[in-house]
């Protein structure tokens, strides 16, 4: 968690840029990042989260999303979408269940 704050408070102020020619690639990688950030927050919450799974998951995903963008412009298919549902999907089913988990220990209080 304090990776995390770390990680979201140096992308706030460092000047990081990129050629308007990638942001396909960039916007389909940040959602499969984004998608192990909140599996990694899930698995928090249900015990069972494991660093390297993890630091994997984030890198391995965003690699694969952006390569599988990058192909399909090359080849003129549109790749990206299957990234896109995907983990597009993920995302909001961990979402969910970290809405359940916070909506739970609310109750409990």
């Amino acid at each position: 968690m304090i990776g995390l704050i770390i990680g979201i408070i140096l992308g706030w102020y460092l000047p990081v840029t990129y050629p308007t020619s990638y942001s396909l690639y960039m916007s389909v990688a940040i959602l499969a990042a984004l998608d192990s950030v909140f599996g990694g927050l899930r698995a928090h919450m249900e015990g069972k989260f494991n660093a390297t799974i993890f630091v994997s998951g984030f890198f391995g995903n965003a690699i694969l999303a952006g390569v599988l963008a990058y192909i399909g412009d090359r080849l003129g298919v549109p790749l990206y979408y299957a990234a896109i549902f995907a983990f597009g999907g993920r995302l909001f089913d961990n979402f969910a269940m970290l809405r359940r988990h916070f909506i739970e220990k609310i109750g409990q209080k």
